[in-house]
């Protein structure tokens, strides 16, 4: 069998993909089947979706372009410029497209009494809640920042939204200012209900209506305010400051975030032009710059809080969290995993097995030592406290934390220090590699033998991300495994050393090599009589290497089925390419976050869960691991757990060349995989 002419055609550019990945967001928003107050949320949810682009792979273009490279090999056949120019055209598409969905919800939320109201439609009534309210909450917290000619703007903050107000005089010049719409407080403020109406004002328009109180000391005739946005640049930058440690270091690139260069400025359409050109003269900002021109109101994140108002109807029900059948919570999991294996689905089921674990470690007086791999800690976390926890019971605790989480820095550092205080033995990863990889390994003095006890996961140890992220947690108690593991937090302390691992996959230096050789496996199953076939499940595919791969199983005749959530740069079935390969992604209730490779192996299948994504970064330049399925019911568990998500036929997309986002619609019965998922194991628990 040939291989395949791989060329510039053969690849989706990831900046496009993932914009295509945030469409299918909105298509979430614009949903009917959708509750309500959910698709307001889901506005939230691709409005930071696109902030974070912006601040990451828009900055990371225009480096590109900046440096005067054009790119091209990088960025999938396109130039780096050229790529700047699409994709602003496509963002200015889908804003548009963004607040076309949202007008379209607020009128259906009016069907439900419920009215989001601007300063034009306050009655009187409300008019004194909302003189009160701004007096008492919002004056006090109020940055006000009067601009002149002769004043030199201050540093506008990463994502924040300001109100650009013009004032004209009584002496027929122009006043300008900004209001910083503070984050201290709910963007959305609820208003006494009046009979079975509840109402809803945003914290700009209750300060449109407020602005003679704030600027009382001018004399103007008209006034006027509409929203602007900056978004920065969000690469860290390190001082090579010897004198600081680490964690200063990370701390202090953070805080530099916020004076970034600017990627993105985002404004009303209905801004007056002076006002327009005054503030981007103020600010640096030339029309080369990615300028969008956007509705009355920015930060459409911040929908992600809006208020449920008591409507449980249009919302999503709750579900209660499944325990894990046979692995109780109220007796020991180091005794239980002893003799077996325990396979956890979050969100599905509870996150609280994960703590119990820790804390059983933490209290229990024959466990010597703890080590674990931190990559995004929850705000509170119970994780950390169990830490401190075993640390304080004399454990010897070694945790690897990475303080590059991007965004989520300062959660870290935080707990950083906190466990430094408490004498953990904190490593930062390895130079040049971020830790990704999600482990955890105990050792416990069982008469003159020291045992080993873990769970290895596709997600982070987050009890917030858990309850909307999907994930795989394995328990085990295999000491082929576990050494392995254990191998790895060696390798952090003496990174000099390239150690060999039996049963773990592991990145930076064997991923690549050992995918191949399965997936080559797979190939000469077919050459041979036999059906090859491979199924993944990952977050993003952007590797050239690994997609020119599955391009040349696809033309050996494998069977290839991918669920990608996110980015894919591979295009499937196109002849003589890629024409074995389907590719879905399925956007609901939950965030898909866990990663499965299954290799059919002559129909002995070979199951993996992993950390790493087929992406450059997590194959060569990150600390990843996959981790081998070796319990044959666990092993059956994941293979029917990813035949419902393949089988969607309600919340799948399919992936392909045109772009689309089409939706996998056929004759079957409906499955809605996130749900079905759920009764699967409610199932498995009264069986």
């Amino acid at each position: 069998m040939t291989k395949p002419e791989i060329h510039s055609n053969s690849y989706i550019n990831r900046e496009i993909s993932w914009l295509q990945f945030n469409a299918r967001v909105l298509q979430e928003a614009s949903d009917e089947r959708v509750p309500l107050i959910e698709r307001l949320r889901f506005v939230g949810i691709f409005s930071n979706n696109l902030d974070e682009f912006f601040k990451v792979r828009y900055a990371t273009v225009k480096r590109i372009v900046d440096a005067g490279k054009a790119g091209k090999s990088e960025l999938g056949g396109i130039k780096a410029k050229e790529l700047l120019e699409i994709i602003t055209q496509i963002v200015i598409k889908q804003q548009s497209e963004s607040l076309e969905v949202l007008d379209a919800i607020q009128k259906r939320l009016e069907d439900e009494n419920i009215y989001i109201i601007d300063e034009n439609q306050i009655d009187s009534s409300q008019h004194d809640f909302i003189k009160k309210y701004f007096i008492r909450k919002v004056s006090p917290a109020l940055v006000t920042i009067i601009l002149n000619d002769l004043v030199v703007l201050p540093n506008l903050k990463d994502s924040a939204a300001y109100l650009a107000v013009k004032m004209g005089m009584l002496d027929n010049k122009k006043q300008f200012a900004l209001i910083e719409i503070p984050k201290s407080i709910n963007r959305f403020i609820e208003l006494p209900k009046q009979g079975d109406k509840s109402f809803i004002i945003m914290i700009d328009d209750l300060l449109r209506h407020c602005l003679g109180y704030i600027f009382n000391i001018f004399d103007y005739r008209t006034v006027s305010a509409h929203m602007i946005k900056i978004t920065r640049d969000g690469e860290l930058d390190f001082e090579s400051d010897l004198s600081k440690s680490f964690i200063e270091k990370i701390s202090d690139s953070v805080k530099h975030r916020q004076t970034g260069d600017p990627v993105r400025f985002v404004y009303d359409k209905t801004i007056d032009k002076d006002t327009l050109e005054f503030l981007m003269s103020k600010m640096g900002i030339d029309h080369t710059d990615s300028i969008i021109p956007g509705g009355r109101y920015h930060n459409r994140r911040d929908y992600m809080s809006f208020p449920s108002l008591g409507r449980t109807d249009l919302l999503y029900d709750s579900i209660e969290a499944l325990p894990i059948k046979n692995l109780s919570l109220e007796a020991s999991i180091f005794k239980a995993i002893e003799h077996k294996d325990y396979l956890l689905h979050a969100p599905y089921q509870t996150f609280s097995y994960i703590v119990k674990f820790l804390r059983e470690a933490a209290l229990d007086p024959q466990v010597k030592t703890l080590k674990i791999t931190i990559y995004r800690l929850a705000q509170i976390s119970h994780i950390a406290s169990s830490l401190i926890n075993a640390a304080i019971n004399g454990k010897s605790v070694t945790v690897s934390i990475e303080l590059q989480a991007r965004f989520d820095e300062q959660a870290n550092i935080d707990y950083a220090q906190q466990m430094e205080e408490e004498g953990i033995n904190l490593v930062f990863g390895v130079k040049g590699l971020k830790v990704h990889s999600k482990m955890c390994v105990i050792e416990r003095e069982e008469g003159k033998k020291l045992k080993r006890y873990g769970f290895i996961s596709t997600g982070n140890f987050n009890e917030s991300t858990a309850k909307i992220y999907t994930d795989y947690t394995l328990f085990t108690a295999d000491q082929r495994i576990l050494k392995d593991v254990n191998k790895i937090f060696s390798f952090f302390e003496t990174n000099y050393k390239i150690f060999r691992y039996k049963h773990l996959i592991t990145s930076p230096h064997y991923t690549k090599k050992a995918i191949f050789k399965l997936i080559d496996a797979e190939i000469q199953t077919v050459k041979n009589g036999g059906e090859g076939l491979i199924r993944l499940k990952m977050n993003s595919i952007s590797s050239y290497s690994m997609v020119d791969k599955l391009y040349e199983a696809s033309n050996a005749g494998v069977k290839i089925q991918m669920i990608v959530r996110g980015i894919c740069c591979l295009i499937p079935g196109i002849p003589n390419m890629s024409e074995n390969i389907e590719v879905i992604s399925v956007v609901d209730k939950f965030l898909e976050h866990s990663r499965v490779y299954i290799f059919g192996n002559n129909g002995n299948p070979k199951v993996y869960i992993s950390s790493a994504d087929w992406m450059t970064r997590n194959i060569e330049n990150r600390v990843e691991i996959s981790c081998p399925i070796y319990d044959d019911s666990i092993k059956q568990e994941i293979i029917e757990t990813y035949n419902i998500c393949w089988n969607d036929n309600v919340k799948a997309r399919w992936l392909n060349a045109s772009q689309e986002n089409e939706y996998k619609i056929n004759d079957k019965e409906k499955v809605r995989s996130q749900f079905a998922t759920y009764a699967y194991y409610l199932k498995k628990l009264e069986n």
